[in-house]
């Protein structure tokens, strides 16, 4: 694990920004590499969901924003967001590669996407989450995302909606 120190230089050094039809094979990578481990415990048709084809990648850059987290050339991480109206906004897709976990990327990402719904007017944003994803569950609860007892089916998986005000 890194220290404090370390993860801060690791952080500064990254950028974030706004995701190009280029950059949607890395965006890709990250997503495959991300939620490999989680395959076993996902049924096939949402594991295709959530990492994505190059068409639903390309669907998904033109119905959201994707953002990346890019170092040295290379992206780490990624987050999608999306204005869905009455002042709420949606994320999905969150993603760090497995070697960048711990290096505060997450919420850096996390934090970019809540700005920008912020400025577009969002006081509340809302994600979906599973049961596999439990580290991802503890990082949202932590980022003050509760669970607001709306749940659905995901491809025969729970799907599970979180909520946060922004403010």
């Amino acid at each position: 694990m890194s220290s404090e120190s370390e993860e801060g230089q690791a952080t500064q050094r990254v950028t974030i920004r706004r995701a190009t039809q280029d950059d949607l094979p890395a965006v890709l990578a990250c997503l495959a590499a991300a939620f490999e481990p989680y395959r076993a415990r996902y049924t096939p048709e949402a594991f295709q969901d959530t990492v994505l084809t190059r068409p639903r990648a390309e669907k998904r850059l033109d119905e959201m924003t994707i953002l990346v987290a890019e170092r040295d050339g290379l992206i780490l991480g990624t987050i999608a967001y999306r204005v869905i109206g009455d002042g709420t906004g949606h994320l999905r897709g969150m993603a760090v590669l497995p070697d960048f976990h711990g290096q505060g990327l997450a919420d850096k990402l996390l934090q970019a996407a809540e700005s920008a719904l912020r400025a577009a007017g969002c006081s509340c944003v809302t994600l979906n989450t599973t049961h596999p994803l439990e580290r991802a569950v503890r990082f949202y609860a932590k980022q003050g995302y509760e669970p607001t007892g709306a749940k659905k089916d995901y491809f025969g998986m729970p799907l599970i909606e979180r909520a946060k005000r922004l403010a």
